[in-house]
Parts: structure tokens; C-alpha cells; sequence
């Protein structure tokens, strides 16, 4: 039989394989009839009148624009993409031929935005991308690819700001304390193509956007910055933004001007009307294809949610209280004044993390009616922050990991022994980089702790520096970091816990 590892292996897998850019391109678009041919969206059908124009921009969109490619055959006229530096190079060398474009490909690819920081080439791919939708008629239809890293690979300032002004402008924001959803706002607002412009300056073509979500909850305006959805910010949240960070009276002269003349409201919903967004891939759509194999694999399973975000700190408490809870369950200590405390700290490290959508109390009821013989999987996803205190290498998976094996370490410590259960612990980034990692995450049971002290590694000294990274690769020889090289896409991440009594 396999080991709770490998079947949390297999899950991560079989969820990142469901969103990786040629099998969720296949599933979602289909190219049908030949005289008046017809573009399938999901169910959607978008006749193919004239010409057919691509345009795409993200970290994932080589992938999906060689899929795409194949599927629209010679009805595809010409195509522009902007994706991130020196992509094309590490595909070739990881070997992933399908992820890119075939020579003599009607889509031309422009590499830019080094450090995933808008340049002077990411500027280019951007003006290119304008001027072809600018040219677009009422018979064209404009497929859009977007995937997460799409908003520096688009840079287009408001004539006469530059590109260096608005980059200045948005380091001083981000060294104040804005928020990134505050930086985004700022920046729409002075940009040709984001919070909506692509789609205004295609118009009247029809423009189908296929988008890969990799924000919590999968906001059309936020996803890339949004440059194919109407945008919910006007130029006044804007200007209120630059006054809370004491930023408006020394703005640059072009910003000034582009501000004084920006309408006061945004553009209304009814001028989108030429638009449709899908989203063919988002975390939430991974946490299912998982969740379906988990139950193929015999486990009772249950999604905790796609919108875990916060502190690793909180988010690995979270974690530890939910997996003693499930211990207690399965081992028929379920009622009592343990697990009665076990839930009451639960309930309130939630309310604490204020995960959108999630009610704790209806999924405890869930996981009391489940068959107590059978083992468990809990499926969740989003993404945690990391306050960098260290020096040391990690990323926020592996941190996770290390901190959930260190609480249910101090958990078993702190009370008797009770009835054996098996448990594995997964976290890992679907794009297969967890930091400046080669690891995508990491796996912990709860004896790790003690291993690890027999090996003469103190997990806490390691924690303290931000290296998780370093303690994974000594203990045991790195047999618990989950490394699965680069995926080509990008739903942010995945955890999962696996019990049997």
C-alpha cells in the first residue's frame, strides 16, 4: 500500500497537472464549424466573423499561447505576447517542449520585466500589444491569454508620464507601507492598458480574456492589474491614496497633469459589453481535481478553503489545532474537555485570520459527519506571508511546514500519548518555486521535531533565520522538501493533511 507521503505526492501532483497550461486550455477552449467557425469558450460560443488576433501577457502564457496556438490552427492571424525574461531558455532546458511556441509560430514572443519589474522591454511588448488592439475592426475577435505576473510584463504610463516616473512614483508608495491592492489602484490609474484600457482600445472587436487566477478569490479588476475588466476605482480613490501616504504634493509634473485630466468616474460597465472574462484555472479548480483523486484514493476528504491567507505564524496554528482535532476524532476521543479546548482555539485563530468565506463551524460539522474508520484528507489553498526576521533561504511553504511539524511537536510534548495516527503534512507553490528555492515546498509528520534533534538540528534556531530551506535539505538527506521543477503555471498554493488511525 503507499505511504500517506506519497499519496500527498500524488494529490499535489494531479492538482497542478489540472492547471498546467495545455490540459486546462484543451478543457476549456474548442474551435468548431468550418464555414462560419465558432470559438467554445466553456460552453460560450463566439462566432469567428473575420480575423482572429491573440495577445497575452503573464508567467504562464508561453504555455497557454502554444496550446492555444494548436487549437485555432490557421484561423489565427497573427498573436503578440509578453512573458517573463529568459522563460523561453529555462522551458528549453527543463525540457518542456510543449510549453513552447512551434517555429515558424504566427505569435511573436517578447521577453521582459527583469526581477518581475516593469522595463524598458516589457514597455515594448506593451506598445506592440496597444497598437494591434487599436487597429482591431467590429469583425475581429481578440483572444486574450493573463495569467499572475501579467501586471509588469503590461507597462503603459499615460503619455507624458515615463516609465521610470510611474516606477519611482510606485517604489515610494510600496517603502510608505501601501498595501499592494493600494499599489495596483495607483497604478491603473496611470496606465494606457490595466483597469480595463486593453479592453476600451480593442473596441468594437469582441475580446475573450482565458484567464489562470493567482489571487485569493480571483478578482477580474486585480488579476494582472485587469486590463480586460471594468475597473471599481476612479481617479479620486487614487488621489486619496497618494494624500494618506503624504505623496500628492510631490508628485512629478507629467503625473500631475495626467491626474488633473483622468474623468472622475470610471468607465461604465455598459461599454464591456464587447467583453467576455473566463477563468479556465484558479486554486479552487486544483483543491477539486485533488479533492476528486483524494476520494479515488479511498479518503474521506474535505476542502477547508482557496482563500488561506496571513501570517505563516497563524496559518501553521491554524493548521496544527485542526490535525489534533482530527487525531482526537479518529482515535475516539473526540468528546471531551481536550478537544472542546482544541475547537475553541480553532474558532478563534479563524476569526483572527479572517479567511473570506470560510465558516469554521459548519466545516467542523462537516468533518463530525465523516465515517470515523475511514482516513482523512483536508485540502486548502491561498498563500501565507513570511516576516523576513533572518538571512537564511526558505519560502513561505517550507517555513509553513517546519512550523506545523514544530507545533504538533510541542503538542504531543504537552500531553499524554494517545491513540496512534498516522499524519503527513504537504505545502507547496504550484509553479513549482517556493522563494529562491529550487524546492516547491515541503512535507513534515509529527515526529519530525525529534528526528531532526538526533540529527543534531535544532528546528527553532533554523525558524528564527528564515532557513527553512537549509534545515530540509540536512535532515534526512532532503527526503522531505517536495521538489517538482518548474510547472509553467501558477494557482498559488497548496496544503494538505492526510490522517489514518
Amino acid at each position: 500500500s503507499m505511504s500517506l507521503r506519497e499519496h500527498a505526492l500524488s494529490l499535489f501532483r494531479s492538482a497542478v497537472g489540472t492547471v498546467r497550461p495545455a490540459p486546462m486550455m484543451k478543457r476549456a477552449l474548442k474551435l468548431q464549424g468550418d464555414g462560419c467557425p465558432q470559438l467554445l469558450v466553456k460552453g460560450q460560443a463566439f462566432p469567428v466573423k473575420r480575423d482572429l488576433y491573440l495577445v497575452g501577457f503573464g508567467k504562464a502564457v508561453l504555455g497557454m499561447a502554444a496550446a492555444a496556438e494548436e487549437i485555432l490552427g490557421d484561423h489565427l492571424v497573427h498573436g503578440i505576447i509578453t512573458v517573463p525574461l529568459g522563460i523561453q531558455d529555462s522551458l528549453q532546458q527543463a525540457g518542456m517542449q510543449e510549453m513552447l511556441l512551434k517555429p515558424h509560430s504566427k505569435i511573436q514572443v517578447i521577453e521582459g520585466a527583469k526581477n518581475n519589474l516593469p522595463d524598458a522591454e516589457a514597455l515594448k511588448g506593451a506598445v506592440a500589444i496597444q497598437k494591434l488592439a487599436e487597429g482591431l475592426t467590429a469583425e475581429d475577435l481578440l483572444l486574450v491569454l493573463i495569467s499572475g505576473g501579467g501586471s509588469a510584463l503590461l507597462p503603459a504610463p499615460i503619455p507624458p508620464i515615463l516609465l521610470e516616473e510611474k516606477e519611482k512614483l510606485t517604489r515610494m508608495l510600496a517603502s510608505r507601507g501601501a498595501a499592494i491592492q493600494e499599489l495596483n489602484v495607483v497604478r491603473k490609474t496611470l496606465s494606457v492598458l490595466k483597469g480595463g484600457g486593453l479592453a476600451q482600445l480593442a473596441y468594437p472587436a469582441q475580446v475573450v480574456s482565458l484567464i489562470l487566477s493567482d489571487v485569493i478569490g480571483d478578482p477580474l479588476d486585480i488579476i494582472a492589474s485587469g486590463p480586460t475588466a471594468a475597473s471599481s476605482h476612479s481617479v479620486q480613490d487614487c488621489l486619496q491614496i497618494l494624500t494618506k501616504y503624504n505623496l500628492l504634493h510631490n508628485l512629478p509634473k507629467s503625473v500631475q497633469t495626467v491626474l488633473s485630466s483622468s474623468p472622475t468616474k470610471p468607465t461604465a460597465l455598459e461599454n464591456y459589453s464587447h467583453v467576455s472574462n473566463i477563468i479556465i484555472g484558479s486554486n479552487t479548480l486544483a483543491l477539486d481535481e485533488a479533492k476528486h483523486q483524494a476520494e479515488g484514493l479511498g479518503y474521506a476528504t474535505l476542502v477547508l478553503s482557496a482563500a488561506v491567507h496571513g501570517d505563516v505564524g497563524g496559518v501553521a496554528a491554524l493548521y496544527c489545532q485542526l490535525i489534533q482535532l482530527l487525531c482526537l476524532d479518529r482515535t475516539g476521543l473526540g468528546e471531551g474537555p481536550l478537544s472542546d479546548e482544541v475547537r475553541g482555539n480553532l474558532l478563534q485563530l479563524a476569526a483572527e485570520l479572517e479567511i473570506p468565506g470560510l465558516d469554521l463551524a459548519k466545516f467542523l460539522q462537516a468533518l463530525q459527519g465523516l465515517e470515523p474508520e475511514r482516513p482523512v484528507c483536508i485540502l486548502a489553498g491561498g498563500e501565507t506571508t513570511v516576516h523576513l526576521q533572518g538571512t537564511g533561504k526558505g519560502g513561505r511553504n517550507q517555513e509553513l511546514v517546519l512550523r506545523v511539524g514544530l507545533g504538533l511537536h510541542r503538542a504531543q510534548a504537552a500531553s499524554s500519548p494517545r491513540g496512534r495516527c498516522e499524519i503527513i503534512f504537504l505545502s507547496g507553490g504550484t509553479d513549482g518555486q517556493d522563494g529562491p528555492t529550487e524546492a516547491a515546498g515541503a512535507f513534515c509528520s509529527p515526529g519530525l521535531v525529534s528526528e531532526a534533534l538526533q540529527e543534531g538540528l535544532d528546528v527553532e534556531a533554523f525558524l528564527s533565520n528564515n532557513d527553512s530551506y537549509t534545515f530540509f535539505s540536512r535532515f534526512q538527506g532532503g527526503h522531505h522538501l517536495l521538489v517538482t521543477g518548474l510547472t509553467g503555471t501558477n494557482v498559488m498554493d497548496i496544503q494538505a493533511i492526510l490522517i489514518r488511525a
